[in-house]
């Protein structure tokens, strides 16, 4: 299981991540970013991309 945080301090909400794990990110209607504090580790590959591509560098997991 991943344990996913966003520094909603430094989210800009431009939703890169939803793009490359949207399983776990979404833009809701006012374009603010929501996410899911956990995933499955099926989600792995998907999240690193959302990490690597978040431009203010927002994004981070653990196991």
């Amino acid at each position: 299981m991943l344990k996913i945080h966003v520094d909603m301090d430094k989210c800009q909400h431009y939703g890169q991540c939803v793009f490359d794990a949207p399983e776990v990110f979404a833009l809701n209607d006012d374009d603010k970013l929501e996410y899911k504090a956990t995933a499955d580790d099926s989600e792995r590959e998907n999240v690193q991309r959302a990490v690597d591509i978040c431009p203010m560098q927002a994004i981070s997991f653990t196991e």
